[in-house]
């Protein structure tokens, strides 16, 4: 009896500490980030039970005309006049590994979306990549985190 229930307990704390540092690389994810160049600022927050992301800043908020910049490259285009602040680029990002997720990236430069990664690769960085092919091709970009 004392064998099966320290056993039990053994299993319970495992279980307890992979959830507790699934939940902790998540955190840490949280948070906002300046992008690859400084062009922008996402903010990565909890959506249902993932992670999304959306700007939150841009170094050049405005067009040639100093109109507010918008989604223009957009396949679709009734959401070709969307702002661009607060347009939503990562989305459905679910743990796949302790410091990585997978999901959906959504590059308003070409109005694509792709499939995504995003790796915590330091407590201040976090590797972001929009890969086609099955994740055979991969575009990088490292993000720091913002203060």
């Amino acid at each position: 009896m004392f064998t099966t229930w320290r056993l039990g307990a053994a299993t319970l704390f495992c279980i307890f500490f992979a959830m507790g540092s699934t939940q902790a690389a998540a955190q840490s994810a949280l948070g906002t980030w300046l992008t690859d160049g400084g062009k922008s600022q996402v903010r990565i927050s909890t959506c249902g039970r993932g992670l999304c992301g959306k700007i939150v800043w841009l170094k050049a908020p405005n067009d040639e005309t100093g109109n507010p910049k918008t989604d223009s490259k957009n396949a679709d285009k009734s959401l070709r006049g969307r702002p661009l602040m607060g347009l939503s680029l990562l989305s459905g990002m679910t743990p796949d590994r302790d410091t990585r997720w997978t999901g959906e990236i959504y590059n308003p430069e070409d109005g694509k979306t792709y499939k995504a990664y995003m790796t915590l690769t330091g407590p201040q960085t976090l590797l972001v990549e929009g890969c086609i092919l099955g994740g055979f091709i991969c575009r990088k970009q490292n993000w720091v985190r913002s203060q």
